[in-house]
């Protein structure tokens, strides 16, 4: 066994013992990936893994909507600055998105998080109007991290129907292909920033699957990639693919290229594994095109995809919140900016101070 044989043999039962020490408990899975091509053709795509239907719809925000953190009496008050298409969660939650700067939001289970307790000193929100927030409130990923780096607010985790607790991590991106996530650990904020944080899935948390993923860019996508459905492995596995696929000005190829990444990240419908860490089935995905400013949607229980122009939207203040309802099995094809109806906006999950 030669010396190369040797280190590759060694990493690997590091990597499997760290694997075995991720904490086994149950949890639900989704993958983010941002595209960096050229000519500004940036596409941030995610996959939503859960462990049953996620009562989605889609929902067109107009600018000036007058907003409440959901988190009683010390919740964060704001007037959206920005007009935004969403995927709500549960029917009561922003859980992905896109406003009409380009800037991208993508909530993302981790069971790590901790978001510590409210001090009397800051206002609150509820994590399901967290991704909303930052789609009211920013134009760009700099001003983001910027406006929230001192941690103006405390995050509080509501129980979701079903009983499980709310606990996310958020990846935002925009149209210079910069990104940043945003996770809460031992009840602190961590941020990391830069347009190298391309890939965010579950846990462990970002650090550890950053020093897991070194491990396997050594081996070499081309050689071998972990093919398991674990959220190590499709981090390895999208982050060796988003860079692989070609490097193209071609919108329609592009956006094409991403759909076959997130489509080979994501969990066939119906295996789940039960005791085991953020694994459950895929049940739709986005893809979101900076430049254009178009969200892509795609079901994994429709043979359609179909999109949404933010243009063909009309997010001036004043205007009607449209909704275009998915649930029960509503699909579309092309663009459906025209299908959205006016309805009563969706109310944050809301949480309790303790």
């Amino acid at each position: 066994m030669n010396r190369k044989t040797i280190r590759e043999s060694v990493c690997g039962a590091l990597i499997a013992l760290t694997l075995a020490l991720v904490p086994i408990q149950p949890a639900d899975a989704c993958t983010r990936a941002v595209y960096l091509g050229p000519d500004g053709t940036i596409i941030t795509a995610r996959s939503m893994d859960w462990a049953e239907e996620t009562g989605t719809d889609l929902w067109a925000f107009p600018r000036g909507m007058k907003r409440d953190g959901a988190s009683g009496p010390t919740s964060i008050k704001w007037v959206s600055k920005y007009g935004s298409v969403v995927c709500s969660f549960y029917g009561a939650s922003s859980v992905d998105g896109m406003n009409e700067k380009g800037l991208v939001a993508n909530v993302l289970y981790l069971t790590e998080s901790d978001y510590g307790k409210p001090d009397g000193k800051r206002p609150t929100i509820s994590i399901a109007a967290w991704a909303q927030y930052v789609l009211d409130n920013y134009a760009s990923v700099t001003e983001t991290v910027n406006a929230l780096r001192d941690d103006p607010f405390v995050v509080i985790a509501p129980t979701l129907p079903g009983g499980r607790r709310a606990a996310g991590h958020l990846a935002i991106s925009d149209p210079t292909g910069d990104s940043a996530i945003f996770e809460y650990i031992g009840g602190k904020l961590v941020i990391h920033h830069g347009k190298d944080y391309q890939v965010m899935t579950n846990s462990p948390v970002f650090d550890q699957q950053l020093a897991l993923n070194k491990y396997w860019e050594q081996i070499g996508g081309m050689i071998f990639l972990p093919g398991t459905i674990r959220a190590s492995d499709r981090f390895a596995r999208a982050s060796f693919y988003i860079n692989a696929i070609p490097k193209t000005a071609d919108m329609f190829q592009a956006v094409a290229s991403v759909f076959g990444v997130i489509r080979g990240v994501s969990v066939p419908l119906g295996i789940t594994t039960p005791g085991q860490p953020n694994i459950a089935s895929t049940y739709w995905r986005t893809v979101s095109d900076h430049k254009n400013k178009v969200y892509y949607y795609d079901s994994a229980t429709s043979p359609t995809t179909f999109w949404v122009p933010l243009a063909e939207l009309d997010l001036k203040e004043g205007a009607p919140v449209k909704k275009l309802a998915l649930i029960g099995g509503k699909t579309y094809s092309g663009s459906a900016a025209s299908k959205f109806e006016p309805a009563q906006p969706f109310e944050f999950l809301p949480a309790t101070v303790k």
